[in-house]
């Protein structure tokens, strides 16, 4: 199931509403979550450095009410990363051309407004650019005002993430019998990652992580990687999938062989936290509240001072996305919402234990994807 056209326009729709209620007169986003959510336009896959282009600042879109929205794209992104079909309306942006007058001209364009919304992560360039442009202007950082209206999925967003669940279940099913002593954390991530593109992840939703947590620690993302797996040791697995933008966030953990001493106690605090977090998360609940009682079971096992982390996160178009389960957050929860249910138990010197899977806020208790 894709997003429809109806549903990228209501979400216009209700952006607009928000605007208004916040006296802004629009939005700039640049490629981002917060772009496609709102108009489709595809994020890049992830790269470790940089993509530059000529006047790369000026890429994104002003979004206001009763308007389509206004690109702004160096000829480049449209060409090479558009398959050269701009979207309809937009300004292209030559290398030979004046960036920054064909970016104030699209910016006073809406109506000369006064107070603009710009992404989180825009370009510094940008939001200078835009000062320059609009004399006196106010920028108000628009993404947490974008995520209000990410934070509740649709039924199409459900069926998509639901999609990219399944994905990383079958993965881990595929790969489950490779952890076996000799293979490395290295072998691992190549598996994971191999049985995630055939099955039709788009990429990995992050980069994969496989480790233990023992007498030593052998860890995908640094020289360890390659060390071979011992009989006894627990193997921890987080990685998700991508499916038309939406993300899963899946984790597990295998012993090779019998487990060590204390394991299956550790796993059966950890497997009773995630449930009571589960249920936890009805309409209406605090995010906080969420998070203390999935932490309950393990403090009431002795075993918090391995609990290091949260409850979850927020999860979509972004693998991270607030609200996050958690001690200092107040939001309270609404149906639709969904987050990761992931606590762990890390026993430095012995082993550690883990499970996450993606729930969705319902009466009665999350439902898991």
């Amino acid at each position: 199931m894709a997003i429809s056209g109806e549903e990228y326009a209501a979400r216009r729709v209700a952006l607009a509403a928000l605007l208004e209620e916040r006296s802004l007169d629009a939005v700039f986003l640049h490629p981002s979550a917060d772009l496609e959510y709102l108009t489709g336009l595809s994020r890049d896959l992830p790269s470790f450095g940089n993509l530059s282009y000529a006047h790369g600042w000026t890429a994104g879109a002003f979004l206001a009410p009763d308007r389509e929205p206004l690109f702004v794209l160096p000829r480049m992104v449209v060409d090479f990363h558009l398959d050269g079909t701009p979207p309809e309306g937009a300004v292209v942006v030559h290398e030979d051309a004046d960036g920054r007058a064909l970016f104030a001209e699209a910016a006073r364009s809406i109506g000369a407004p006064l107070r603009v919304g710009v992404g989180a992560r825009s370009w510094a360039e940008t939001a200078l650019e835009l000062q320059q442009a609009l004399p006196g202007v106010e920028l108000i950082e628009a993404s947490r005002l974008v995520n209000r209206l990410r934070r509740v999925k649709s039924a199409a967003e459900l069926a998509l993430m639901s999609q990219a669940c399944g994905i990383a279940r079958a993965v881990l099913r595929a790969v489950a019998a490779g952890v076996v002593e000799g293979v490395s954390m290295s072998d691992l991530v190549e598996a994971v990652e191999h049985e995630l593109r055939v099955r039709g992840s788009r990429c990995p939703s992050f980069p994969t992580h496989i480790f233990t947590w023992g007498e030593r620690r052998l860890d995908s993302g640094d020289a360890s990687a390659v060390e071979p797996l011992r009989e006894g040791e627990v193997v921890l697995f987080d990685f998700g999938a991508v499916v038309e933008g939406y993300c899963s966030d899946f984790g597990r953990a295998l012993p090779c062989g019998e487990p060590p001493d204390g394991y299956e106690d550790a796993r059966a605090a950890m497997l009773a936290a995630q449930e009571a977090g589960r249920v936890a998360a009805v309409p209406g609940a605090l995010a906080r509240e969420v998070n203390a009682a999935c932490r309950a079971p393990i403090e009431a096992a002795d075993l918090g001072s391995g609990f290091r982390h949260r409850m979850g996160h927020g999860i979509g178009l972004d693998v991270h996305e607030l609200p996050f389960l958690s001690v200092e957050d107040e939001t309270p929860l609404e149906p639709g919402m969904t987050f990761t249910d992931e606590p762990s138990i890390l026993v430095d010197g012995s082993f550690g234990v883990r499970v996450e899977d993606v729930i969705v806020v319902a009466d009665g208790g999350g439902r898991v994807l």
